[in-house]
């Protein structure tokens, strides 16, 4: 697959909660080229401070545009969010290996999807996809499993019921949906329901996905999970986001960030 280095202009720039916003690009080559789990490596200053280039998920794709959702956590995402409309942005993307999941037209096993925090960012784009393969006349159904601190932190919760999407809540305070973390409703739903044809796909903090993984190694559940990892160059040069797999040591940026959980070592 081509990666590509390209201006992209923004097209919106919106603060959505707290510290969490979402830019709109238009990167036609990304856009067309671009799969869930991806990612894009943004330039967000004009000098050397900061120096390193910042990657972050592709939230969703529409034509030209590409979208993403991103939190402030410290300079560089603070100096992205002064961007403004008509600003340009120097990208380099489509980065790493996505998600794999069916194509339109295929059986389409009973999708799962599990987000922690702004594990959503990835998992829109992938909820899509999946909608695209899911026939009017099938009975399934991408069920999505939210978590969050509190009711407040909850991000994308209407925009998966927009695709479609059936969508449970977790919140650590109970003040939303199931009262605990998200991988214990997953471990809870999972004992309600027939899951032996069931895909997992996830995305969020490492302690979330090490539950995920866990539940899923024990019950023999297929398991896809996107990694946060710290990256440097995001090409797979620096060697900097190296994970523990099974067959040795991989890079999230290149191998990754999607791998299978029963691959990974913790």
């Amino acid at each position: 697959m081509k990666t590509f280095q390209l201006k992209a202009k923004i097209l919106a720039q919106t603060k959505i909660k707290g510290n969490c916003w979402h830019c709109e690009l238009n990167a036609p080559q990304v856009a067309r080229s671009s799969l869930p789990g991806q990612f894009i490596n943004i330039r967000v200053g004009d000098n050397l401070d900061p120096f390193l280039r910042r990657p972050i998920s592709i939230h969703s794709v529409s034509g030209t545009k590409a979208s993403i959702l991103y939190e402030v956590v410290g300079k560089a995402t603070e100096i992205l969010t002064q961007k403004k409309k008509g600003d340009f942005l120097d990208v380099i993307g489509p980065l790493g290996s996505g998600f794999n999941y069916p194509k339109p037209k295929t059986q389409n096993p009973k999708p799962i999807l599990v987000a922690g925090g702004m594990g959503v960012a990835p998992l829109i784009f992938l909820a899509g996809k999946l909608t695209e393969v899911e026939s009017k006349k099938s009975k399934v159904k991408t069920l999505v499993l939210i978590g969050a601190k509190s009711k407040e932190h909850l991000l994308c919760v209407q925009e998966f019921k927009k695709l479609g999407c059936a969508v449970k809540i977790a919140t650590d305070d109970g003040s939303a949906g199931f009262k605990g973390k998200v991988s214990d409703l997953l471990k809870y739903l999972l004992s309600t329901i027939d899951y032996r044809l069931s895909t997992i796909y996830a995305c969020g903090p490492k302690p979330m996905l090490k539950a995920v993984a866990d539940i899923s190694n024990e019950r023999q559940i297929s398991a896809q999970l996107s990694l946060e990892e710290h990256m440097s160059c995001g090409i797979g040069a620096c060697l900097g986001c190296v994970v523990k797999t099974k067959d040795g040591l991989k890079r999230a940026c290149k191998e990754g960030p999607v791998f299978l959980a029963k691959d990974l070592v913790w």
